[in-house]
């Protein structure tokens, strides 16, 4: 409900929430509670000033003011407890509402002040999951910042030669994970993003969808490519992948290409507004069997499409909703997920297609612009 009364503490360059209700990087933990429906801010003598001008529409109160009151109350080293409890009870509050992730130390130092502290299950900020237009904008932006380094590595890989047992070479050296990556994640921070663990696995490394990569890369096999990056000016995300061959796919390789392209298709096709997620999900799983491609362990590994076909993005490179079979979500309008259909097969490789998808009431817009090219 808008008007219970809410509590966090937290620092705002991690804490998505935080994030979302302040709209300023605090990278120390501070003081937030909605109050009657009003936003308030306990900032330290170090912030308080920025809090004004950055976070002005929320009442920024003085730390240090505060603790002064605390210790007239005979309280000798007033820590956070007795700072939000100051503030509580001058306003006559006695339950506040908290993140799933709120300290338990500090709960606990509450309830002994005597103020009840209650968990809100439900999501601290369920209106996170429909992004507004100004959102929608700058999770464009991030992931603009995502294609300019996705740019920059598959121009490395066009300009790379082929030598000896398929290594590439680039600039007389081999050319490595650790090297391509290099190269998109400083394109990326020169675009103004923050990059991290960004994928540039090749071969058999691309059978994990989560595996970086490592080693020198080779041509005629799959090399998966995965951008995310977070916008230094707005902590949003971008999201994208790319699979890319270097010289001559297989025939194996270009099936698998083409069908993951297709299935990526058939979510588009069917995603919009009321739309379960594990409906999408189970429509390409289906399709994939189809062509060939069945799920399933074997030597004792996952083999063909076992991730979920997409999640939300936002303050959190992984959010809600979630687009999988086995999740309860239905998209909503104003959602922005990711479709990244996937096979991954021992022997041969990963491929996977990434986009980022605005959702509608009459379908979904594909966010991203960044071209499809199996062979470079």
């Amino acid at each position: 409900m808008q008007r219970e009364n809410l509590l966090m503490v937290a620092d705002s360059e991690r804490d998505a929430n935080m994030l979302y209700a302040v709209r300023m990087f605090v990278p120390d933990a501070f003081i937030y509670l909605r109050l009657n429906g009003k936003c308030h801010v306990v900032m330290s003598d170090l912030e308080i000033d920025r809090a004004r001008k950055e976070a002005a529409h929320c009442k920024v109160i003085s730390q240090s003011t505060l603790a002064e009151k605390a210790r007239s109350q005979k309280i000798r080293v007033p820590g956070f407890a007795s700072v939000i409890a100051t503030v509580l009870k001058e306003k006559q509050i006695k339950r506040v509402w908290v993140p799933a992730n709120f300290p338990l130390a500090l709960a606990r130092d509450l309830q002994k002040l005597r103020i009840d502290v209650q968990v809100k299950n439900d999501g601290f900020y369920p209106q996170r999951q429909i992004k507004k237009a100004d959102e929608v904008k700058k999770l464009s932006a991030a992931l603009m910042m995502a294609e300019v380094g996705l740019s920059e590595g598959i121009q490395v890989l066009k300009r790379a030669k082929i030598g000896h047992n398929r290594k590439l070479v680039y600039n007389n050296v081999p050319l490595t994970s650790e090297k391509l990556r290099a190269v998109i994640d400083t394109a990326v921070i020169q675009a103004g993003g923050l990059p991290a663990h960004t994928i540039v696995a090749g071969g058999a490394q691309g059978c994990d969808p989560h595996e970086r990569g490592h080693g020198i890369l080779r041509a005629n096999e799959p090399i998966i490519l995965d951008c995310f990056p977070r916008s230094q000016k707005t902590g949003y995300f971008g999201d994208i992948t790319r699979t890319v061959v270097k010289g001559r796919a297989s025939d194996t390789v270009r099936k698998m290409y083409d069908t993951v392209a297709r299935g990526q298709e058939i979510a588009f096709q069917k995603m919009r507004s009321n739309v379960a997620g594990r409906e999408i999900h189970d429509a390409i799983q289906s399709f994939f069997v189809s062509e060939g491609f069945k799920t399933g362990k074997k030597d004792g590994r996952m083999q063909g499409f076992f991730h979920g076909t997409g999640h939300g993005v936002g303050l959190e490179i992984h959010e809600a909703p979630r687009v999988s079979g086995s999740s309860p979500d239905v998209l909503k309008n104003g959602h922005v997920v990711t479709v990244e259909p996937g096979l991954y097969y021992s022997g041969i490789g990963g491929v996977r297609i990434e986009d980022m998808a605005h959702v509608t009431h009459k379908g979904a817009r594909n966010l991203t612009k960044f071209e499809k090219v199996l062979e470079v």
